[in-house]
């Protein structure tokens, strides 16, 4: 329906208006029936719908809905698609229950492994959570319902979420923490975006005007609204004029009416106002039009969904001496609590009331021909070893031809709200874990776990499969992995460090009690390990597969790219299926800089792409790079910048498995400073085209006359300080035009000021 928005807004007192600007009860905006406004109602995901069976009712039941894997196991999947087929459920789920937007996708990054809503977060990669949000939206939104990509920003833990100041440099902020946000803003045109409880670097994020208004709206273009987290307000004014129009949930009329004081007073420029209100009519109406009255989805088609995504998520750790897919006439031994109680999704705003739940030992006695027995082995309650529970355990396991053991971290150990203390699991179920595989050679572990735990009995077991937190058919996809129905292919999306310490924010996780620096910078995840040359347990991109995988070739259409910065390349790259099953393979491509003249990671992820292979197949996989691919974030002219000089493109299986290499030279059409003065330096200008010859030129001149100087000096030296001495003469790049002055450079004032002044006149800064 069409409608005049700005007409509508004309209309409307200032009382009115401010009373859009908070929702009318937890869930749901309020109407002004008038001017036929109506109220739209929205909901936690992001992993499924988690409604309130009455909106306006917080004591009320939630409604039955399909528990997908929450978001560390779907990034694990590497899978565009069946994120988007995810998305599209959900999207259907909310229209059935007359929702007109989800809370989600969540795409903060994991700086620590720690944080305790880790389960809910993609990755540790900002290109890789980027992808995945931006393919959530597109589901979502395909069906007529928005998203709300949360949490704007730097929301990486759980410790004094309401009152933490995150303290994070401006590159790092880009590169990292903001680029998760930029594809589900700028590629999926979410509707909303949710505002976090922190601070960023001094300002709550609910009155960030850098946040809001500079980086979301003016350079990223959003044009939908921001809400607040639930109770993220802070200023009520202050943050509807930095960008934010959205309050919920509605805590009394007294915030509606400080709007209203400051727009009569003067204080707050009623434009301001009306600016918001027809950002909240947009969606609002958007919402409303999108309705789908009698809508109906099938819940058996999304419980078969979410099955076989949840496979798809699992992550093979490890196999020794192939001992999965288990035949399916081998007698099991099935231990552990979770197999008939199973962890499978987080808890907190996002727990779901599932329309079923498939246990793992009902699905394996399915699976199986031969015999199968449960024993418990650990209690759900506590944290006690209970010696009795590993006995049975044990007794039963050696009786068996392979004992399956179900563990991983229980609900008090990781949840929205609280950060854990350490990497380990129940100590019940570690030493479960130890006894029973000194009883049976054959053990298997199936881990339910939202992040990244500690493996101390790695070496005592034959295989390790990463579940996750899998979601409602978290049983019957372990049991179609075990049994070989499905071959896993899932990639680990996160760093699974060795030992805590060996984390990259150790040292400043969580911080203290009112800020927490961001000490690591770019370095988060397998940057970090990468740099230090640390070896983790498992590396980011790692997985297993019951086939294996040969990188045959790599090429790049080196024409497209035309040796700059404005075109594509285009890299290729062969992959061949060298095993006896079907598999699929996530090619995972990384750019390496070789010689850059700011800091920056021993290489990047820029491209990935999921693969179904026939036993014997070989494919071919395009991926098309473009400036940013090659871009860090330039903070003196803050924008993306590629700087001219040599790239190797690293293609394979995992962030530390590359096998095929190529390199391109990339000459950069950008300048990297706002202008040439006194301090840039030689390497930036001799990056440039237009100044390149110039400045070598000028470069020599100074050198030699250094030369001259030390030559004087050198009769006085001996052989080993002359050498320095030229040693010295090679750094002359990174010197600053300044160093061109006085009685070493040889230029006057007026003459380095007239050479500045040409400088920018060839480039046009002038």
């Amino acid at each position: 329906m069409s409608r005049n928005i700005k007409e509508i807004i004309k209309s409307m007192t200032i009382e009115e208006k401010a009373s859009l600007c908070s929702g009318l009860n937890m869930w749901q905006t309020k109407p002004v029936e008038r001017l036929g406004i109506p109220s739209i109602s929205m909901t936690d995901g992001p992993h499924g719908l988690r409604k309130q069976g009455n909106l306006g009712d917080m004591s009320s039941k939630t409604v039955p809905s399909t528990c997908f894997p929450s978001g560390a196991g779907l990034a694990s999947s590497w899978d565009r698609q069946l994120i988007r087929e995810v998305g599209k459920a959900i999207g259907e789920e909310c229209q059935a229950e007359d929702v007109q937007i989800i809370l989600g996708p969540a795409v903060n990054i994991k700086r620590s492994p720690l944080c305790g809503r880790n389960f809910e977060y993609f990755s540790e990669d900002p290109y890789l959570s980027s992808e995945m949000g931006t393919f959530h939206v597109y589901g979502v939104q395909r069906e007529g319902v928005g998203t709300s990509v949360k949490h704007f920003a730097a929301n990486n833990q759980e410790t004094l979420r309401n009152s933490i100041n995150a303290v994070v440099d401006e590159r790092t902020l880009h590169e990292i923490y903001l680029r998760s946000f930029e594809g589900p803003v700028t590629a999926g045109d979410a509707w909303t975006v949710m505002c976090a409880y922190n601070l960023v670097n001094g300002e709550f994020c609910s009155e960030n005007e850098y946040l809001l208004t500079e980086v979301l709206k003016k350079k990223w273009g959003h044009n939908g609204l921001v809400m607040t987290d639930w109770g993220a307000i802070n200023e009520r004014v202050k943050g509807l004029r930095a960008g934010l129009e959205l309050e919920m949930p509605y805590v009394g009329p007294e915030h509606d009416q400080m709007i209203i004081d400051a727009v009569k007073s003067g204080e707050l420029d009623e434009h301001v106002l009306d600016t918001a209100v027809e950002r909240l009519l947009t969606v609002i109406f958007k919402a409303y039009d999108h309705k789908k009255p009698g809508f109906a989805y099938d819940k058996e088609e999304h419980h078969g969904l979410a099955r076989r995504t949840a496979a798809e998520c699992m992550v093979l750790l490890k196999n020794e001496s192939s001992i999965l897919p288990l035949k399916p006439e081998q007698s099991v031994a099935v231990i552990g609590a979770f197999a008939k109680h199973p962890r499978y999704q987080g808890g907190g705003s996002s727990h779901i009331a599932p329309t079923r739940l498939d246990a793992a030992y009902d699905a394996i006695v399915e699976a199986a021909d031969g015999e199968v027995a449960y024993a418990a082995g650990y209690s759900l309650k506590g944290d006690t070893v209970n010696q009795d529970l590993i006995a049975e355990a044990v007794k039963l396991a050696s009786s068996k031809e392979v004992a399956v053991i179900f563990a991983g971290l229980p609900d008090s150990f990781e949840s929205e709200g609280i950060d854990r203390t350490h990497l380990n699991m129940p100590s019940s179920q570690i030493e479960l874990i130890r006894q029973v595989a000194a009883a049976q050679p054959n053990t298997v572990v199936v881990l339910s776990n939202g992040s990244p735990v500690a493996m101390p009995w790695l070496s005592d077991v034959k295989a390790v499969l990463e579940g996750y937190l899998a979601g409602q058919a978290t049983g019957t996809a372990a049991a179609d992995i075990l049994y070989g129905k499905v071959n896993p292919s899932g990639k680990l999306a996160e760093t699974f460090p060795a030992a805590l310490e060996q984390t990259p924010a150790y040292l400043n996780f969580p911080g203290g009690k009112s800020e927490v620096f961001y000490g690591e910078g770019l370095f988060v995840g397998y940057r970090y390990y990468e740099a230090k040359k640390e070896e983790p347990l498992f590396p980011f991109g790692y997985g297993l597969s019951y086939t294996t995988f040969h990188y045959e070739k790599i090429s790049v259409d080196r024409e497209r790219m035309r040796d700059t910065d404005t075109d594509t390349a285009v890299v290729t790259v062969t992959v061949r299926n060298t095993g006896q099953v079907a598999g699929k393979e996530v090619v995972q491509l990384y750019v390496k800089p070789i010689d850059s003249s700011v800091v920056r990671p021993v290489k990047e992820l820029k491209g990935f792409e999921k693969i179904h292979l026939e036993p014997g197949e070989a494919k071919t996989v395009s991926f098309k790079l473009d400036k940013r691919s090659f871009a860090y974030y330039n903070t003196e002219i803050q924008d993306w910048f590629a700087e001219t000089g040599a790239y190797e493109i690293l293609v394979g299986p995992s962030s530390a498995e590359t096998p095929l290499a190529a390199s391109i030279q990339l000459i950069s059409t950008g300048v990297p400073f706002k202008k040439v003065t006194r301090n840039t330096k030689f390497f930036e200008l001799l990056a440039i085209p237009e100044t390149a010859p110039m400045a070598a030129e000028i470069m020599e001149l100074s050198m030699e006359r250094i030369k001259q100087m030390g030559a004087m000096f050198a009769e006085s030296m001996d052989s080993g300080l002359s050498e320095l001495f030229d040693a010295v003469v090679q750094w002359k790049k990174y010197d600053g035009l300044r160093s061109l002055g006085g009685m070493i450079g040889g230029m006057s004032e007026d003459q380095l000021a007239a050479l500045i002044d040409d400088l920018n006149e060839k480039l046009g800064l002038q």
